[in-house]
């Protein structure tokens, strides 16, 4: 049997799979294998083909950059990818049958969401340009004073508004012409061509709608007018616009924001020939998509809706009590599983003429491989193996699926991972792990810092207590308005649950961790019960009233969350922030921050780290330089790498297991 387990530096072993892509005959496999190299640190991403015939796998591009977003043409002849081996993000297009790929577009801006045209001779995308054509890019290299006018002057991983909005371009394969379509200052997404390439669908917002309304719209253009219909006409936050083969409906997701951003998605159906729209799940309490937290699947992609040639059902993935699955659905409205088990499927490409798929799946102690699966008959067979004879000469702690109740009644979910040293009799510290989002979920997947802590002796706790999806609309909604309230209760249930049930667990030595609401739960557990010896907020909230005005979403989410008016309610703010309960900390607190975040931005770890030095509390602050809110998912991998080793060393100093 192996003893040893994952150990941080492990990071740069493992290699992920992603964006699954199956060919328009079913016959080949595109995928994107990325891997870390160690010399340089950097993540390098290349595509391989496997043919499911032949059972071969090649590697079709190669070099230290990175690939990704691999697409078919519609007759099979060419694979479209993005690259940034010029130095910027952009198009390329190579034959299937071999030979080197060649570059087609060349912009000033990097290009996002290729898709090709039916007649498999274009490429709609997107890049970023001016409002106007009279308006000039900016010189990067001249330092100048930054001027803004729109509440939207930053961004998460984009920083500050550079004046560029992202637009809509067609792109000619053989020619590399390319006409831009859209123009103006907002915001494009391109999604999908009509069966006839006459149209294609896009989501985006009027106009008049504005930046203060959170509406994203679903708008289909005439591609030889340029002339745009909308859709849902402002009704609600609507994405993924997909034609069914025949031409005769439109799908697509969302809701009409009931629940702000609380809110379930449903699948929509618009009738091309009558122009209207009917909801196809109303009902149906579950979450659509992939919501499962991982902290090492890059570049995975939510397929979105995936219709059949027959224009009759369409395949999708949905999230359910910490699994991944796929589902059918019919025009009519009928919804029935494909795939649902204890697993975490984070790609889904399918034929649609035989119901085959290729499949990207996770488990706690798979780090990703792929699946090539018969969708009427569930016949699977693992196609890549990047991960497994590296993961097979090393020792995964199992994660054991735990059920309680609240304080309230309320039925819990969650896992414990046992430490990898576990022997009976014995006792061993705990580590409380919380998800961000929070309308997010922990699941059945890889998570490489949860291994870490397992092969370092410590047994992991990580539930999805309320305001998780997975668990249907009342329960995602059920922390909004009460952050640290009963959610906090949920969490404490919890921890109560396995101490009185295993008896492995040394309750005088309990950890707790979490990142971005995970953060500030944290932040706001240990500023309420001293039960913890340890804590590790990462990329936290701490103020409400600051988060409001510096972080890019502060002054929306601050009240979508805690239903708060600053101006006529502040002592709500005030009441929800962990900082006003420092005086009550006790427990040695290290708070680890991105220098670049501006989703929970430095300075909520800075206050609070002032406010418990300033009493002569133990804390430690530790900033990691040009890293943002993804530091842990896609940071650089020296930094994601410190990043761990920072959680395990402190743990180790003052809850440090005994094995």
């Amino acid at each position: 049997m192996n003893t040893q387990g994952m150990s941080a530096e492990d990071l740069f072993h493992l290699q992920s799979v992603t964006d699954p892509q199956l060919s328009p005959d079913g016959h080949l496999v595109m995928y994107v294998q990325t891997s870390i190299d160690r010399e340089t640190e950097k993540y390098i991403s290349n595509l391989y083909l496997y043919n499911v015939l032949t059972k071969e796998t090649k590697q079709r591009t190669t070099g230290q950059n990175r690939h990704s977003i691999p697409r078919w043409s519609p007759d099979g002849k060419y694979i479209s990818f993005i690259s940034n081996q010029s130095g910027s993000n952009q198009l390329y297009v190579m034959s299937s049958t071999g030979g080197e790929a060649k570059q087609i577009t060349n912009l000033k801006s990097e290009v996002s969401q290729p898709i090709w045209s039916p007649c498999s001779t274009k490429l709609l995308f997107s890049t970023s340009r001016p409002a106007s054509d009279q308006e000039e890019y900016k010189n990067e290299e001249k330092k100048t004073a930054l001027r803004f006018e729109r509440i939207q002057y930053k961004s998460e991983g984009q920083g500050y508004f550079n004046g560029l909005y992202k637009h809509l371009a067609v792109v000619d394969v053989m020619t590399e012409g390319i006409e831009f379509l859209t123009k103006g200052r907002q915001h494009y997404s391109p999604s999908a061509w009509s069966p006839d390439g006459k149209h294609i669908t896009y989501v985006s917002k009027t106009i008049e709608q504005g930046e203060y309304d959170f509406i994203s719209d679903i708008f289909t253009m005439d591609i030889s007018t340029k002339k745009s219909v909308n859709i849902t006409n402002g009704a609600g936050f609507f994405y993924d616009p997909k034609w069914s083969p025949n031409g005769e409906y439109l799908s697509f997701l969302g809701h009409k924001r009931e629940f702000l951003n609380a809110t379930l998605a449903k699948i929509w159906l618009y009738d091309i020939n009558k122009q209207t729209t009917s909801c196809l799940t109303e009902g149906w309490d579950v979450e659509l998509g992939n919501s499962c937290i991982t902290d090492f699947q890059m570049g995975a992609v939510d397929p979105g809706i995936l219709w059949t040639n027959d224009s009759a059902g369409f395949y999708f993935l949905m999230s359910d009590h910490g699994n991944t699955g796929v589902y059918y659905g019919s025009i009519e409205g009928a919804m029935y599983p494909s795939i649902l088990e204890n697993q975490h499927i984070y790609g889904l490409s399918i034929d649609p003429n035989h119901h085959q798929a290729v499949v990207a799946i996770s488990t706690p102690t798979n780090p990703g491989e792929l699946y090539y699966f018969n969708l009427m008959t569930g016949q699977q067979e693992q196609i890549s193996f990047v991960n497994t004879s590296f993961v097979q000469n090393k020792s995964l702690a199992e994660a054991e699926a735990i059920s309680w109740k609240a304080k309230d009644d309320l039925n819990l979910h969650g896992w414990l991972i046992k430490p990898l040293c576990y022997e009976e009799g014995k006792t061993y510290p705990l580590i409380l792990e919380i998800h961000g989002g929070p309308h997010l979920m922990y699941g059945n997947s890889y998570i490489h810092e949860f291994q870490t802590l397992a092969n370092e002796g410590y047994a992991v706790l990580y539930t999805n207590p309320r305001g998780s999806v997975g668990y249907g609309q009342q329960f995602v909604n059920a922390c909004r308005s009460d952050y640290g309230g009963m959610d906090y209760e949920d969490l404490m249930s919890a921890v109560d649950y396995v101490i009185n049930t295993y008896n492995f667990i040394d309750r005088n030595r309990l950890g707790v961790s979490g990142g971005s609401y995970g953060g500030f739960m944290t932040n706001w557990i240990v500023g309420h019960t001293d039960r913890f010896k340890a804590a590790v907020s990462q990329r936290s909230i701490s103020n409400w009233f600051s988060f409001y005005g510096v972080s890019d979403i502060g002054y929306y989410f601050t009240e979508w969350q805690l239903e708060g008016d600053i101006f006529q309610t502040p002592e709500k703010l005030w009441n929800h922030s962990p900082l006003k309960y420092a005086a009550n900390i006790n427990t040695p607190l290290l708070l680890l921050h991105g220098e670049k975040d501006l989703r929970c931005p430095l300075e909520q770890s800075e206050q609070l780290f002032i406010a418990l030095k300033r009493q002569k509390k133990e804390t430690t602050l530790v900033i990691f330089p040009d890293e943002t809110h993804e530091i842990t998912r896609s940071g650089s991998p020296d930094m994601r790498l410190q990043h761990l080793q920072e959680i395990k060393n402190w743990f180790n100093k003052y809850i440090r297991n005994l094995c």
